[in-house]
């Protein structure tokens, strides 16, 4: 078929003109950005078993039966005990996972007695899957989940300030800076899209905003490599015109990758079952996030800082940005 695959239909070179709208996409993000700090305050986040405390029970059958881990998720979830996990582990005594024992994890909604709701867990539980034997019960409480809470912020901002150092030494300060807002922007409109639908926040989230970060910064090194390359080759081109060029020659490479990354999340989504929904939609309008950010967050604050070529140029003074046409 002509035209197949649909990769060649794209066109090799294109001239559009990004920084001539960087002043309204950054006023958008600026107000996205607020309401997303907002709503993380007020309905505020929903914290999951990780960050909010709860119960576990360890499951298990004779060796050789295998638990049915989609049946006991749904018997638990039936109950109305809000977030559920259920994970596979290997047997006591042993290193290897047959299957038959698994580890559940579940919310104790408050003013509940808790040995009422470990006993309502366990009927249900056993009319799901038939007879197993229960061990390990203990209780999650809120001091542990707030030191799992702090732990997970302190990985973020970890994260964000490292890729900092390394764009830092890589390339110049105000790449840095570039790079940085654009992955605060892409964690505060992750959380912000999070409160949005209502996704459980907890440890699986956080890895989710840290893979968020990996890709964003993977993706703006590409447009900042670019970017330096060009200053280098074109000298005495407006600064403004070297962005939008650098932006277009790895526009193709952006999209692609993203598409395909946006591709494999979304097919996790809809058949990855319940316990993967919602890394996977975390994830998948992250990169999005993040791909927009390599465009519109990062490269145009070079606009404000200014670079320098080696040579004398004008365009180390910083640029105002706005919508008035190019020289």
């Amino acid at each position: 078929m002509r035209g197949w695959p649909l990769i060649k239909i794209l066109p090799q070179k294109t001239n559009f003109r990004f920084v001539k709208y960087a002043l309204p996409a950054g006023i958008i993000s600026t107000v996205l950005c607020i309401a997303s700090l907002v709503g993380c305050f007020y309905p505020g986040l929903n914290m999951g078993i990780d960050f909010r405390g709860g119960a576990s029970i360890e499951v298990s059958k004779p060796v050789g039966q295998a638990i049915d881990l989609g049946a006991v998720r749904g018997a638990v979830s039936d109950l109305g005990l809000g977030d559920v996990g259920v994970q596979g582990i290997a047997r006591r005594g042993s290193n290897v996972d047959d299957g038959s024992t698994a580890i559940l994890r579940f919310q104790v909604p408050e003013g509940r007695d808790q040995t009422q709701v470990v006993q309502q867990v366990e009927t249900a539980i056993t009319e799901a899957v038939g007879d197993v034997s229960y061990s390990g019960v203990s209780i999650v409480g809120s001091k542990v989940s707030g030191e799992l809470f702090t732990a997970g912020l302190l990985a973020l901002g970890s994260a964000v300030f490292l890729m900092f150092l390394y764009i830092w030494f890589r390339f110049e300060p105000q790449f840095g800076f570039g790079a940085v807002a654009g992955l605060v922007h892409d964690m505060i409109l992750t959380f912000g899209l999070i409160v949005v639908m209502g996704l459980e926040f907890n440890l699986t989230m956080v890895a989710a905003i840290l893979t968020v970060i990996g890709y964003s910064m993977n993706d703006t090194v590409v447009v900042f490599d670019r970017l330096r390359e060009n200053l280098r080759k074109y000298k005495t081109m407006p600064l403004r015109e070297v962005i939008d060029l650098s932006l277009n020659e790895t526009l193709s490479r952006t999209i692609i990758t993203g598409v395909t990354a946006v591709a494999v999340l979304a097919v996790l989504a809809i058949w990855g079952g319940e316990a993967l929904f919602g890394f996977s939609i975390a994830l998948m309008m992250g990169i999005i996030i993040g791909t927009y950010s390599s465009i519109y967050v990062g490269a145009p604050i070079i606009l404000l800082w200014g670079v320098k070529r080696g040579g004398p140029s004008d365009d180390a003074k910083p640029i105002k940005l706005g919508m008035a046409s190019r020289p």
